[in-house]
């Protein structure tokens, strides 16, 4: 029934489920004979969820999470720190992170088998309310309170100008120094953007000269390097000697108060938390020294 609603098409939910058509599609039919309640609609070009079946679904889905809860607790009693773990990522800590984390994770913790999901925090935060990922590295505070968090290291933001820009002839930048300067930010949905725009707001307390780019952190600074403008980026994503020589001023801000808390998110009931305080205090143990582990 959950395969069915989330394909709309009962050929591939039977596939998926390692059934023939037929047999999905009766067993189905008896469910709703059972509960007296129609949970789609069907014809030869379209399968359609009921107003019922939404509501019927959404407490299979609960079911569903229920029981692979059980099958983790019983796996957490017999090795905590084996099994597998789905860890999602936001794209702005994913591609600085991994490198250094999956090295040690491999090390440490030898039978843990793991598979990253990158995504934006909005989405992250509903796979793991319905399960679909384990954990979240993620840079805001959760309102769910089905969610909860470790919270890992403060990341704070530094300035990035192109090669012979004036104020690269300063040590620390103050944001007020911007003025009109282009800053270019990634485009909405991304919590860093509101992270530095929250900051630069409070700081310049006037109108932005805000340029948004429908890419990544990596391409901005390579546009940085280009000359095309200046802009904020967390201090993981500077490690490597790629940023300088791609022609880019990295500073300090200034007052220090530009940054961001990074977290472990997950589930409450989520039942191997000795494994993730693990991981926790691995990722802790192999950040640069650009960033303030809370947990060494």
């Amino acid at each position: 029934m959950v395969t069915v609603a989330e394909l709309k098409h009962f050929g591939q939910a039977a596939h998926a489920c390692f059934v023939s058509q037929p047999t999905i599609s009766g067993q189905i039919r008896k469910l709703e004979e059972r509960l007296n309640v129609k949970l789609f609609e069907r014809n030869k070009r379209l399968v359609r969820i009921t107003p019922e079946g939404e509501q019927i679904i959404s407490h299979a889905k609960e079911i569903l999470r229920h029981v692979e809860n059980l099958e983790e607790t019983a796996k957490a009693l017999n090795d905590p720190l084996s099994g597998e773990l789905r860890i999602g990522m936001i794209p702005t800590i994913g591609p600085y992170l991994t490198p250094i984390l999956l090295p040690s994770i491999a090390r440490l913790l030898p039978q843990l088998r793991h598979e990253l999901r990158e995504d934006l925090t909005e989405v992250l935060e509903l796979q793991l309310l319905e399960g679909g990922i384990d954990t979240a590295f993620i840079a805001t505070p959760v309102q769910d309170s089905r969610l909860t968090q470790i919270r890992l290291y403060d990341e704070p933001f530094w300035a990035a100008l192109p090669n012979g820009h004036p104020l690269a002839e300063k040590e620390t930048i103050d944001i007020q120094d911007f003025g009109t300067e282009e800053i270019m930010l990634l485009e909405d949905g991304h919590c860093f953007r509101d992270q530095v725009l929250s900051f630069c707001e409070l700081v310049l307390k006037n109108e932005l000269n805000v340029k948004t780019q429908k890419t990544s952190l990596t391409t901005i600074l390579a546009l940085v390097g280009a000359g095309a403008g200046v802009t904020l980026v967390p201090a993981m994503s500077l490690s490597g000697s790629w940023v300088t020589d791609a022609g880019i001023a990295l500073r300090r801000e200034k007052t220090g108060t530009a940054k961001r808390s990074i977290t472990l998110t997950f589930r409450k009931s989520y039942p191997r938390r000795l494994l993730l305080e693990r991981l926790a205090d691995i990722v802790c143990a192999v950040v640069p020294d650009t960033v303030y582990p809370v947990r060494r």
